[in-house]
């Protein structure tokens, strides 16, 4: 599996591979200008073509590529054509370039791709279906939370989401609002959070017990999923929405101002569904199935390749 080493694209690439349970090596890309600026639509940089001693594509080449991101796609490319077709790639996420180069091709609903290798889905791949299953002891931090705790997952400004100081404020007022009916609220940020928002979220929440994961010792993230009366879940990230769907977790969509468009949809897809409800300022339970593509997508993957 191949990714410039962007978490949202190696999570998803890392839960193909595991759910397709072949060996697999987990290699990143880091393309040099001018080559980093012409991907997805350019070649690929020399040093990193395949063989080149050093690079990511060193070695034997594969039978079976799972790529994703734009700095990967051009190795994509020539990995296919160093093996003269014999390689068989997985793209997941548009490739915006030589949709025709991969064998399978996932893509997210939202994008409205069409074509005999595509495959799509609602909701993105993602390895937390067993574990949130059978979630095992907690870490110490949730542990020591009253049983029915409000849960709240943080995404970050990418896209255009506003993650103001503003936006804070107004979230931990509803936040606060809804964590009235349960026995603590549990906060974990993303990589992409800004601190000064964590900051200004943690000092206006108004609740006897507030947990907000300070990114030392264990991340909570799936004990938060797995154990939550209740969860708020942000809008702007859709690995993050899909992960919390998988949960049998009450689950409300914080829908930040200026999210993308394509997004949006999203959201509102999930909710017309009937998978999510959207957060205003309450969070009460309603009864919901686990929502995870993960099985169909790699069910496809394993039809589409005959594996």
């Amino acid at each position: 599996m191949l990714t410039d080493g962007k978490a949202g694209d190696a999570v998803q690439c890392v839960a193909v591979a595991l759910a397709l349970g072949l060996p697999f090596e987990e290699r990143k890309t880091a393309p040099r200008p001018p080559w980093e600026w012409v991907a997805p639509w350019g070649p690929v940089d020399p040093r990193e073509a395949p063989g080149r001693k050093g690079g990511p594509l060193e070695g034997p080449l594969p039978d079976v590529a799972i790529i994703s991101g734009r700095r990967a796609v051009p190795h994509g490319r020539a990995l296919k054509k160093a093996s003269g077709g014999a390689v068989r790639i997985v793209m997941l996420k548009d490739p915006r370039f030589g949709r025709d180069i991969p064998d399978v091709l996932w893509a997210p609903a939202h994008d409205q791709l069409e074509g005999g290798n595509v495959i799509t889905t609602l909701t993105t791949p993602h390895s937390l279906g067993a574990a949130l299953a059978d979630p095992g002891a907690p870490c110490a931090a949730i542990a020591e939370l009253p049983p029915s705790f409000l849960g709240v997952i943080l995404g970050g400004p990418s896209g255009g989401a506003d993650y103001s100081s503003a936006a804070a404020r107004d979230l931990a007022a509803r936040v606060s609002r809804a964590g009235e009916a349960y026995g603590a609220i549990a906060v974990t940020p993303s990589r992409r959070t800004p601190q000064e928002f964590i900051a200004t979220l943690k000092r206006h929440l108004v609740h006897a017990h507030v947990f907000v994961w300070d990114r030392t010792g264990d991340n909570p993230y799936r004990d938060i999923l797995a154990r939550a009366g209740a969860l708020i879940v942000p809008g702007d990230s859709h690995n993050m929405t899909s992960e919390a769907l998988a949960s049998s977790a009450p689950v409300y969509i914080w829908r930040p101002e200026g999210i993308s468009p394509k997004i949006d949809w999203f959201v509102a897809q999930v909710i017309a569904e009937g998978h999510a409800q959207l957060f205003e300022d309450e969070a009460a339970y309603y009864g919901r199935r686990p929502l995870d593509a993960t099985p169909e997508i790699v069910a496809k993957i394993r039809d589409m390749l005959e594996l």
